[in-house]
């Protein structure tokens, strides 16, 4: 993945309260979270065309393969889900898609985590992958959080993403799964950003599930 944000993505239950976000929901204990996630592809190409034929593909392969570093490098592979991502590109000035697959990764620590990451990395000539690990929102590793909210479309988020400059320059963009919900993935001190590109996106920030972690980019 090429720009800060590759990837919006999923949550759990709390009040973000002190972060000054609203009543989004959160879980402070990573209730019903993975031990961390890896959101990669494989594909090197820039693709600006949202009907090209390379979107469709379900990364079956790709799954398989990611699946199995994850199991030889000691870790266990959990659920995997397709992505349909939205990108600024900076040097192109315009948005650019991509198909990609987040994958779920237990029993990892965070060197585990990094060296998986950076083997997919290399063997897929990938710029970086993006980990996330789930922490409690007091940790003091937990510098980002995962955002997931229903009834997005990747056409409604390209859309959001050009009519705002900022979102688009500092989170990079996001990523909608196949069944419409939203994933983003933002540094906690641009939590106020990321909450005004849901409302853009016509979400009531009340049903965003939010979870707080510590997001890696690893090349």
């Amino acid at each position: 993945m090429k720009h800060r944000l590759r990837i919006l993505v999923a949550v759990g239950v709390v009040t973000l309260g002190a972060a000054g976000a609203g009543n989004a929901q959160a879980d402070p204990a990573t209730h019903d979270c993975p031990t961390a996630e890896i959101f990669a592809t494989d594909n090197t190409a820039i693709i600006t065309d949202p009907a090209d034929p390379r979107l469709k593909t379900r990364l079956k392969r790709f799954d398989h393969e990611v699946r199995q570093i994850i199991h030889a490098n000691g870790a266990r592979p959990g659920a995997s889900k397709l992505l349909d991502g939205v990108f600024w590109s900076g040097d192109l000035k315009q948005a650019t898609y991509e198909r990609s697959r987040e994958f779920d990764v237990n029993k990892v620590g965070p060197d585990g985590l990094h060296h998986i990451a950076g083997v997919i990395a290399k063997q897929y000539h990938q710029e970086s992958v993006l980990t996330f690990r789930c922490l409690a929102r007091t940790s003091p590793e937990a510098d980002a959080v995962e955002i997931q909210a229903p009834g997005v479309s990747s056409t409604r988020l390209h859309d959001a993403l050009l009519a705002n400059p900022d979102a688009r320059d500092e989170l990079g963009g996001g990523s909608v799964t196949l069944d419409g919900r939203l994933v983003l993935i933002a540094p906690i001190a641009d939590l106020p950003l990321a909450q005004k590109l849901t409302k853009a996106l016509g979400v009531d920030w009340n049903t965003a599930q939010v979870r707080y972690g510590n997001e890696e980019f690893v090349s």
